[in-house]
């Protein structure tokens, strides 16, 4: 990659389900080692930026570039790339155990002794999880549910990690400590993040940068502290009410 060259970039996105535009000309950049959140009302398009970028959203127009190269993404190349995706809502194998949703996670990975070293390493971040490998994964809390979702995503040690709602329907207890966990693994593994949340008080204490989405395009894109101080949280919200 080129010196001050974008790890990611999608450029003129424009994705529509039917009639309805879900992103309108959205130009989202990240950087190589940073944490960068995704922030806005409901249907600003925030999720639509992942699923374009993983492959499973209709772009009709605009470009993605991943280290300048430009790219076409499919789900399963995107993850030989390096790009990992954990959708909203824990969608874990819920029948299976912890270690076979890992498992299922290096889905990817032909070698098994490397698989079984990946998996060692992400239980390296996640030790609460040792303990926890032959349980079938409907018996574990929500805040655990999660961390085997996050997990799972980091089995085929990712360059970039994409994280939609990380913290949807947990206590605030569990929402501090996912969010420690999600900066422990950029600073552990130099992962690039990008992330949805809703959670902005939480989000905003760990990203580097973040945009500012309304109606399928970018209100801002700056610091966090630069967004809050602006006054345009508040007012992108605020007209949504």
């Amino acid at each position: 990659m080129k010196e001050n060259e974008n790890l990611l970039r999608l450029e003129d996105i424009h994705v529509h389900y039917g009639g309805v535009k879900a992103l309108d000309g959205a130009t989202v950049y990240l950087n190589d080692g940073e944490i960068l959140a995704l922030m806005g009302p409901n249907g600003a398009g925030k999720s639509t930026i992942l699923k374009a970028l993983f492959g499973i959203a209709p772009v009709t127009k605009g470009e993605i570039y991943y280290y300048g190269e430009r790219i076409y993404p499919v789900p399963h190349e995107i993850v030989e790339r390096g790009i990992s995706f954990v959708p909203q809502g824990r969608q874990i194998f819920k029948s299976l155990t912890v270690l076979e949703n890992l498992e299922m996670g290096g889905f990817s990975i032909n070698s098994r002794a490397v698989l079984k070293s990946n998996i060692e390493a992400v239980l390296d971040l996640f030790p609460d999880l040792r303990k926890k490998l032959k349980v079938p994964a409907k018996n574990l809390s929500g805040g655990q549910q999660q961390m085997v979702a996050i997990a799972r995503g980091l089995v085929t040690t990712p360059k970039v990690l994409l994280l939609d709602e990380p913290s949807l329907g947990l206590s605030p207890k569990v929402v501090k400590e996912v969010f420690a966990k999600i900066k422990e693994i950029n600073q552990r593994h130099g992962t690039s993040i990008m992330i949805v949340e809703h959670n902005l008080q939480s989000v905003l204490e760990i990203v580097d940068r973040a945009y500012l989405l309304d109606k399928g395009q970018v209100v801002e894109n700056n610091t966090p502290q630069h967004i809050i101080s602006s006054g345009l949280l508040e007012k992108v919200f605020l007209a949504h009410k």
